[in-house]
């Protein structure tokens, strides 16, 4: 009995820990998103610590062209924001069994998508805090950010060292998997992962609508859930539904702050590219030199442009997106997610809404 009772105090002691760790990352995140230069040992880190994941920042973009400085800094406030102390206590809160530990720790593959920095962070997060081991395969387009993460909670928790290993080849052989990647890499990790317990997540796309009341302030926002990180992220707004008689100049003049976007070759390419290809197939759209807008029913608008739909019966819009849960990750509008707050997830807020802390918890018994 007693030394049960040792068992669940060190298991306990473990979760306060990492929670510690975890806070203490998310406030040197908030540090590296205002570009701040090192703050002293307070910050838990030392001078070339500090400075080596600034490094890493401000070269991202030489790995992977779409990770420019800003937008790294950008996803860093963010996960400062996600890590804050009083979040991530409400969150935990919601698992009171979560301080005992898992009754064997399993190790659990981490496959990440590369498509935003530190995309599959929260994946990692998850792992940890749930007591488990994890074995991670970053995305070749990761251009570092996971690791050096990862070697700053190292500092913050050095038993991590024995808990996490990122592999550059194959995963091989784990206990239970939590994978993220296109609906063609899902059925792959479907079949050769089919004996182990798993969350595979497929491709998804974030959509508003609008309801005609928004201000000129919210449809500004509505450019931050469009462009942030170039629109690539699963969170990125793809599709807009407008009622039948909205003014779309009124969007246009809103968004116009982030006409600078062009500049950005990668970017640049695809609007050109759809553009022409729009304009040789005979196809309608609007733009205003830095977004085309297409009516068009489906969802994934290419990079550089955003789909449109005019309703004018928004319970047929309802009955729409309820069919589309499937393929919608999250919706941006009024009683929704809040208009430019498409980025900002909470630590509760689950990709493709499954719990993952809860599936982690259910592999005590696997």
């Amino acid at each position: 009995m007693e030394a049960e009772k040792g068992s669940d105090a060190a298991r306990s002691d473990e979760l306060v820990r990492s929670r510690g760790a975890v806070v203490r990352a998310g406030h040197v995140c908030g540090l590296l998103a205002e570009g701040h230069a090192w703050p002293g040992h307070a910050c838990g880190l030392v001078e070339e610590e500090y400075a080596q994941f600034d490094r890493v920042v401000r070269n991202a973009h030489t790995l992977n062209g779409w990770f420019v400085e800003e937008e790294v800094r950008h996803a860093l406030g963010g996960l400062s924001e996600m890590l804050a102390a009083d979040r991530v206590d409400r969150w935990l809160q919601a698992y009171p069994t979560l301080a005992e530990g898992p009754a064997v720790s399993r190790l659990v593959g981490v496959v990440m998508a590369g498509n935003v920095p530190f995309v599959g962070f929260h994946d990692l997060l998850c792992v940890l805090l749930s007591g488990h081991r994890a074995r991670v395969k970053c995305s070749a387009q990761d251009a570092g950010l996971t690791p050096a993460l990862l070697r700053m909670a190292v500092a913050f928790l050095p038993e991590l060292t024995e808990r996490v290993a990122i592999v550059q080849d194959k995963l091989g052989r784990v206990d239970a998997l939590i994978a993220t990647g296109s609906d063609n890499t899902a059925r792959y990790f479907h079949h050769y992962f089919a004996d182990v317990p798993r969350i595979v997540r497929r491709n998804r796309v974030s959509v508003a609508l609008l309801d005609g009341t928004e201000t000129d302030a919210e449809l500004a926002a509505l450019g931050e859930d469009i462009f942030r990180y170039f629109g690539l992220g699963c969170r990125n707004v793809s599709k807009i539904f407008v009622p039948h008689d909205l003014d779309l100049d009124r969007f246009f003049k809103a968004i116009y702050p982030w006409n600078a976007i062009i500049h950005h070759a990668k970017y640049a390419n695809n609007y050109d590219y759809h553009r022409a290809l729009w304009l040789l197939e005979g196809q309608a759209f609007l733009e205003n030199g830095f977004l085309l807008l297409k009516e068009e029913k489906a969802l994934t608008s290419p990079v550089g442009s955003v789909y449109y739909e005019r309703y004018r019966d928004a319970k047929e819009v309802e009955e729409t997106l309820v069919a589309l849960t499937a393929s919608v990750q999250c919706r941006v509008g009024h009683g929704h997610v809040p208009f430019g707050r498409a980025q900002y997830p909470g630590p509760e807020s689950y990709a493709d809404g499954v719990d993952t802390l809860a599936f982690l918890k259910g592999l005590q018994g696997a």
